[in-house]
């Protein structure tokens, strides 16, 4: 056996751990953020900094995604109870978006629907086909919904799903500063965009804007689901007729 073999069956050992896709997304994730704390910019933003250094790792040391995920999966459980969490906020204004509840519906809804005609007309224009168009309609929301979605319409889970993560880093890295130039500075604003446009990725972006901000992105996050899953698949057979 040779030395280079000798090193790649270790690296396959450890990454058959389940802990090892914990630690290195949790180190790389930590390390991100230092970097990110030193040289603020949109460019370092810490998913896309940990995101692209667990590619490339995994990559160099040949250690297959299925492997890692075992550990990710971990990671992931916990998105649920986080989610659960964005609800304390939500309960504390429960009186004042009771109030504001006619604007927030139609601005999410327009929003939900907003995002998806003008990604699939998009895509149609540069030429995409049809299955492309359809993988691209639910990209806005988040990620366990839009595969849901996109397989009940005839797009192509795995398509939809790195879409939806593309669209929520570039929320995260430069929807409120983009939001602040076109002139838009109220909370309610600020974070019903995020929540809508960007889904969960974009909402713990939010929260780094404020409580306030972070508890309407939450709201729009949910109710964003909700319309698309209800508008995709008459979407859907709009962008199959033209």
């Amino acid at each position: 056996m040779t030395a280079g073999t000798g090193v790649s069956a270790i690296l396959t050992e450890i990454g058959s751990l389940r802990t090892f896709g914990v630690a290195l997304t949790l180190g790389l994730f930590f390390l991100a953020q230092r970097l990110h704390r030193r040289c603020p910019s949109p460019v370092t933003h810490p998913l896309l900094i940990s995101s692209l250094g667990i590619i490339m790792f995994l990559e160099l040391a040949g250690i297959d995604y299925a492997a890692y995920n075992q550990g990710g999966q971990v990671i992931s459980f916990f998105l649920g109870p986080a989610t659960v969490a964005l609800g304390v906020p939500l309960y504390r204004r429960a009186e004042e978006i009771s109030r504001h509840k006619l604007m927030i519906l139609a601005s999410i809804g327009a929003g939900a629907t907003a995002a998806m005609l003008v990604a699939a007309t998009v895509v149609k224009l540069l030429g995409g086909g049809p299955h492309l168009v359809l993988s691209m309609l639910p990209k806005s929301v988040t990620t366990p919904i839009a595969v849901e979605i996109s397989g009940i319409i005839g797009g192509e889970a795995t398509l939809t799903s790195v879409f939806v993560v593309l669209t929520g880093l570039l929320g995260a890295m430069f929807g409120p500063e983009l939001l602040r130039a076109c002139g838009v500075r109220d909370d309610k604003a600020l974070g019903l965009a995020l929540g809508t446009a960007a889904h969960g990725i974009g909402t713990g972006r939010a929260l780094k804007e404020g409580e306030n901000v972070g508890a309407y992105s939450g709201l729009a996050m949910g109710l964003a689901g909700l319309f698309t899953a209800i508008l995709a698949p008459l979407a859907a057979i709009f962008f199959r007729r033209f």
